[in-house]
């Protein structure tokens, strides 16, 4: 009798061991099985009852196969998610590793946006209107908050590692909003500082095309972006800088400007590059003939660009043997002609060029009556005084006494 009293109090104690599995509770569990490779069988310690783990369930991270993940005999630690079944001796419960482990990383995501320190986190989806990261727990990047411009393909950040820092988190509602521009824009003051205190007009340096606009590209020096405007990316005519370059390209650059105060950069491809004026002896030697095209038009000839950023001068004497009030007589912008190379200069950048050369004079020009030449020379005299007098040097690229020469040696002929 006394024995059976003693069975009778251990079964007690036994069943007054097992505690009872409530949802939300966190347990303990062996895993006892695998069941079809989807979920693990496991005992709930001191608790005498089963439950399972989906394979979803195993990991924050995604579980590709999940004999990797576990093993029997592996003890986990699991939140209770629901019962299954209302058997109360059969019945087990649906657990979960995943959740445990992300109610560990919201806290500790917590503790640092309390703290004010920043996160690391993997980009795995551009999706509209942002991107998403695995910070342990999935997290979301306004695209207005990924960097301090404008960006229109957000895929380039699929797989890169950033820095974020917390903007919100709520994880009831697994809420976790995030922001690498203001990781940037903290890098970037770092660096304007440096730049701007280091960089000069007259440097050539290395950068990044960041973005480009219908004005120019922007380049990256390496945390500050400068201007590249569309007349200084090449010595050839540039539509769009997005015909010539591309974001992401590397470039050399030349600093023409530096404005700390606005923090502006101004900056050249093209003076990088070799000059459209280096070896011209070679290219257009004196006597050689050249195709152009007529750039623009004055009283006193017409300026003809032969190679891209030359350009050279057609006097008003030299386009035609026949008189010619102005060369909008019988010239205009845009027109290919075909030009003799009278002279070179290379260290003043000026070219001599002569349409009429390359015709054949008229017959019966030699016979005139003196009269008549008199009087076309009186009027050519007449027409070449008012054309040098609206010629300025730097305009017309000549000097008056290189017009002059000009017209001597027109009279001579």
């Amino acid at each position: 009798m006394a024995e059976n009293n003693e069975n009778k109090n251990d079964m007690l104690e036994a069943l007054d061991s097992i505690e009872t599995v409530k949802v939300g509770d966190v347990v303990k569990g062996e895993v006892l099985a695998i069941d079809d490779d989807r979920q693990a069988i496991v005992g709930i310690k001191d608790a005498g009852v089963e439950g399972v783990v989906p394979a979803k369930e195993l990991s924050t991270k995604p579980v590709e196969d999940i004999n990797d993940a576990v093993k029997v005999g592996d003890e986990l630690d699991l939140v209770v998610i629901s019962k299954i079944g209302n058997d109360k001796e059969n019945g087990s419960y649906l657990l979960s590793h995943r959740r445990l482990e992300a109610r560990k990383v919201w806290d500790d995501i917590q503790k640092k946006f309390d703290d004010g320190e920043t996160i690391t986190a993997k980009v795995t989806q551009a999706v509209k209107g942002g991107l998403v990261v695995d910070a342990g727990v999935r997290g979301f990047v306004p695209a207005s908050m990924i960097t301090d411009h404008y960006v229109e393909d957000l895929n380039q950040f699929k797989g890169q590692e950033l820095e974020f820092k917390i903007i919100e988190i709520e994880p009831s509602e697994n809420r976790l909003i995030l922001s690498h521009k203001e990781i940037v824009k903290a890098e970037h003051e770092q660096a304007a500082e440096k730049i701007f205190a280091e960089l000069q007009p007259g440097d050539v340096v290395e950068g990044k095309v960041a973005r480009m606009t219908n004005f120019g590209a922007f380049v990256d020096l390496g945390g500050v972006d400068g201007l590249v405007h569309v007349s200084e990316i090449s010595y050839d005519h540039v539509d769009k800088p997005s015909d010539v370059l591309s974001a992401g390209q590397d470039v050399k650059v030349k600093v023409l400007s530096v404005d700390p105060d606005r923090e502006r950069i101004s900056l050249s491809i093209k003076q990088t590059l070799p000059g459209p004026w280096d070896d011209i002896e070679e290219k257009a030697p004196a006597g050689s003939t050249l195709t152009g095209t007529v750039k623009r038009l004055t009283s006193f000839g017409a300026f003809v660009e032969v190679f891209p950023g030359v350009e050279g001068l057609v006097h008003i004497s030299q386009i035609s043997h026949k008189h010619i009030a102005t060369p909008a007589d019988v010239l205009k912008p845009g027109q290919e002609v075909q030009v003799k190379v009278l002279n070179v200069d290379p260290e003043r950048q000026r070219l001599g060029l002569s349409m009429k050369a390359l015709e054949e004079r008229p017959k019966g020009e030699d016979s005139d009556n003196g009269e008549n030449y008199r009087g076309r020379r009186r009027s050519r005299r007449n027409n070449n005084r008012s054309a040098m007098s609206n010629a300025p040097e730097e305009e017309s690229g000549f000097s008056m006494g290189d017009l002059i020469g000009d017209q001597l040696k027109n009279l001579r002929n």
